[in-house]
């Protein structure tokens, strides 16, 4: 009897964790680009449900040669891209906005447009997360509803 109340409270004790860990990722989508663009950006919510703070610290797609995690910020009068250098910090029970003119995931080298209506699967790596596929939608710029607690550097 006891093995297998440890056996049930293990099993009960991983689901747990497991739980506890996840990242969760809402309305991922991407603008369309045209013949001749070679990068792309993707934006979603993320919303971190764990207890311990998280890092996005990369992402992977075929439709991309490669990907970085990029900010906009404001050099001089100038808004630049840059590259997140060491992820995108996902502090426990909060939420980060992927969005124009904010964080997003870009899409270097492009290997074909991206078409209005289309579909594509973007993988994110997290510091303790595990890896999550997600299906981006390629759409016109969309609202990105505001969510609890944002992320802002």
């Amino acid at each position: 009897m006891k093995k297998a109340l440890l056996g049930l409270l293990a099993v009960g004790l991983s689901q747990t964790v497991s739980a506890a860990d996840a990242v969760k990722i809402e309305q991922p989508w991407a603008r369309p680009t045209v013949e001749g663009m070679r990068n792309g950006g993707a934006f979603m919510m993320l919303e971190n449900q764990s207890g311990k703070d998280d890092v996005l610290v990369g992402a992977s797609t075929p439709v991309a040669k490669y990907t970085e995690i990029h900010e906009h910020v404001l050099q001089g009068d100038v808004m630049r891209m840059r590259e997140v250098k060491g992820g995108l910090p996902l502090k426990a029970n909060e939420s980060v906005a992927l969005k124009p003119g904010g964080y997003h995931v870009m899409l270097m080298g492009l290997k074909q447009p991206l078409q209005t209506g289309s579909k594509f699967p973007l993988t994110l790596k997290f510091k303790h997360a595990k890896p999550q596929t997600v299906e981006v939608e390629v759409k016109k710029a969309m609202h990105v509803p505001e969510h609890g607690h944002h992320h802002e550097h």
